[in-house]
């Protein structure tokens, strides 16, 4: 008989069905993947679905100012589509897409790139928003296209917040209404920030825009298809479509401001006629489909002449099924057009009922009672600076509303300086906006500009309130 080995001295004897004990620090590390694990497939989302039960198990209805704010919601987004959707938001998205299309990248990294002459750059960017009378949701689709195209996002950001911020009558509605103390203080804060506030964002990603320099600088010169003053007319066109079609009107009708306003559909439907001519002559689109467009919306507007809306919506139904049944360059400017779109509008409308939530429309009570605002906007401290430039930050101001907005809450007892501060940050920020911005450069730099545009809107509030005193 074979002898059995007997286990050493000392040693207790080892079953080999029985696994070894893991220690303690690899049984954490277990518990804690298959925590992980769990937490994504399971808890994460039942987590969620619990907050949402709850959430409408304890809802007010009945509480007056919870449902007044439901409404209130409704109403400005109902107000929204009606009044921004149609005549700012597609125009706008139709201007990006041809961005996108017809302009080469070389053009838009010669003039707004991160490497290009930073006087040029950030002067063009700065002074923008006296062209463009748009409001802080319809620039978007504009800064989306020119930053997607190579621009810097110094001068993107001076782009993206003069856009809205330096609108000229808006800055001489607000001198007439205000004081041209406050008009020129709004112009000309307008201005520095747009361009500091750019500065400062380029500064401090400037890594990215030196890794965006080198990326550009070794990209193939694009091939010039049409010459650039014919580029220059089709988009010209486009923007007077945008700026007469949401001309605001002033406080007396007589004078400049007061002719356009009257004559603003009139000289709208020259710049669509423009439009149309550019199509058929330089970008290959045949006559009779012009033609057919042209006379279909004309006819609109001998049938509705009290209803302008009308032919536009025509007018903007025809280039759509012109550009979305092409497939040429007329077909790539409507899939980028609804690239932008598709991106944008959904995050808006959200935005716009939050918004309307909140805070309610012009004029009305959201769940935040305007007495508190007005109360905590009174004076001259930095706190009221700040609540004046945090609140403007996140309420929805279409084009010159912020005027008569500021001007009663002034009545109610704000102070010069939280005025300006609010005309500084409101204008060109809201929530909906800050939204899509996201989107497009990340949440880390979407919150550091909205916090430089707060910071710099309450210090310039606070001096000015100061220096009126």
């Amino acid at each position: 008989m074979q002898s059995i080995d007997k286990p050493v001295s000392g040693t207790a004897p080892v079953n080999a069905l029985e696994p070894a004990h893991p220690s303690w620090r690899s049984s954490w590390r277990e518990m804690v993947s298959v925590g992980r694990e769990r937490w994504s497939q399971i808890w994460k989302p039942l987590t969620a679905m619990l907050a949402v039960f709850l959430a409408f198990y304890y809802l007010p209805i009945g509480w007056p100012r919870f449902d007044n704010a439901l409404v209130e919601s409704l109403e400005l987004t109902k107000w929204y589509a009606q009044e921004h959707v149609i005549l700012c938001l597609l125009p706008a998205f139709y201007i990006a897409g041809a961005i996108a299309v017809f302009v080469s990248q070389g053009s838009v990294m010669r003039y707004l790139g991160a490497g290009a002459n930073k006087v040029l750059s950030y002067g063009v960017a700065s002074v923008s928003g006296t062209i463009l009378a748009v409001c802080s949701c319809t620039v978007l689709p504009l800064f989306s296209g020119i930053y997607r195209m190579g621009a810097g996002l110094g001068p993107a950001i001076a782009f993206l917040y003069s856009g809205p911020a330096i609108n000229v009558l808006a800055i001489v509605m607000t001198a007439a209404v205000l004081g041209p103390s406050m008009g020129i203080a709004r112009a000309v804060g307008a201005v520095a920030f747009s361009v500091v506030i750019g500065l400062i964002m380029a500064t401090i990603y400037r890594h990215e825009e030196q890794a965006k320099i080198k990326a550009q600088a070794v990209m193939p010169v694009p091939e010039v298809t049409r010459p650039l003053w014919q580029n220059a007319i089709y988009f010209g066109s486009m923007v007077g479509i945008l700026v007469f079609a949401n001309w605001g009107k002033p406080q007396e009708i007589s004078g400049l401001w007061g002719a356009i306003y009257t004559a603003k559909w009139a000289i709208t439907a020259g710049f669509g006629l423009l439009l149309a001519f550019a199509l058929w002559r330089w970008f290959g689109v045949l006559w009779w489909k012009v033609t057919t467009i042209v006379l279909i919306t004309a006819g609109a507007a001998l049938l509705f002449p009290e209803q302008p809306q009308v032919p536009f919506v025509v007018g903007l139904i025809g280039l759509t099924v012109l550009t979305s049944t092409s497939q040429d360059e007329m077909g790539d400017w409507f899939d980028q057009s609804w690239g932008f779109a598709k991106q944008i509008l959904p995050l808006l409308l959200v935005g716009v009922l939050i918004s309307g939530f909140l805070l309610g429309r012009p004029g009305h009570e959201g769940l935040i009672p305007s007495a508190w605002v007005a109360a905590a906007v009174g004076g001259n401290s930095l706190l009221s600076n700040f609540v004046a430039s945090f609140l403007g930050a996140f309420m929805y101001f279409a084009t010159l509303t912020e005027v008569p907005i500021v001007q009663g809450l002034v009545g109610a007892g704000m102070g010069q300086g939280p005025a300006l501060a609010l005309l500084l940050a409101g204008p060109a920020l809201s929530l909906p906006n800050m939204l899509v911005i996201r989107s497009v450069v990340g949440t880390q730099k979407t919150v550091v500009f909205v916090t430089l545009v707060v910071v710099f809107a309450t210090l310039t509030g606070w001096a000015y309130g100061a220096w009126v005193a």
